[in-house]
């Protein structure tokens, strides 16, 4: 069994003005921190206080996500949540693919002050997936889905194979949090490449039509493929979603002193 470069979370406390804002990122299905570690060090650097954990089952071997069911990478996200919270004022909860499905749980959840998506997952491509439950006995494994990236010689970190049974904890993870939707009150950033080789269109107009927020803007990227945090463009993302957070956290802020 070949392991995995090993992977880690990030971490950082936050410095100067903006240091009472919070933000959790989640990386995506059978990715890793590093898909998202560019773009935590950017908002890092900002001095917002970033939690990017390494979601179980992830970063060691696809076998062991096999093993893992969704709710563990669930609450790993909400205790970076947690953490935060006992110490900032706001806390913004981001994701990738999965990891967007898992930043729009959260908030149908807990009182974040806003959520920013990429590419956030809550329906398949591939129908088979549908019935991952039953062929999970059948076919343990399928090739990866990593490294959706149209910007050459990057990698995400991800597993070469994706674990039959844990698509059909994705599929729980998805249905849940469609249902939720209805909850996020939170003004939500969604980024959405205009070629995606992974999630399909249809997770986006599942989003815009279930979410309960009434402020909700969708950023089309036009030189990216799924992975977009990695991609051509990254840095529009890793702006655009600096200036929402610094918008909505002052919005909060004129708020509570008013």
């Amino acid at each position: 069994m070949t392991m995995m470069e090993p992977v880690r979370p990030f971490a950082s406390a936050g410095h100067g003005a903006n240091s009472h804002i919070g933000i959790v990122l989640s990386h995506g299905f059978t990715g890793s921190p590093r898909s998202l570690q560019d773009w935590a060090e950017f908002l890092a650097a900002r001095g917002y206080a970033v939690r990017l954990p390494l979601l179980p089952g992830h970063g060691t071997t696809w076998q062991e996500l096999a093993r893992t069911p969704w709710r563990r990478w669930y609450d790993a996200v909400e205790q970076a949540y947690d953490e935060l919270a006992r110490e900032r004022t706001v806390v913004f909860a981001a994701g990738l693919s999965m990891g967007g499905a898992l930043a729009l749980r959260l908030a149908a959840h807990r009182p974040v002050a806003g959520v920013v998506a990429v590419n956030p997952g809550l329906t398949f491509a591939n129908p088979a997936a549908r019935f991952a439950g039953v062929l999970r006995y059948l076919v343990r494994s399928t090739p990866a889905i990593a490294n959706d990236i149209r910007k050459p010689g990057m990698d995400e970190q991800a597993y070469a194979r994706t674990p039959t049974a844990a698509v059909h904890q994705l599929g729980r993870l998805f249905a849940d949090t469609a249902a939720a939707l209805p909850r996020v009150s939170a003004p939500a950033l969604v980024f959405r490449s205009a070629v995606d080789h992974v999630v399909p269109q249809s997770s986006t107009a599942l989003l815009r039509h279930r979410i309960g927020s009434k402020d909700i803007e969708i950023v089309e990227l036009g030189n990216s493929y799924h992975v977009a945090t990695l991609d051509n463009d990254a840095e529009l993302i890793f702006t655009r979603s600096a200036e929402f957070i610094a918008t909505v956290a002052g919005r909060k802020r004129a708020n509570v002193r008013a």
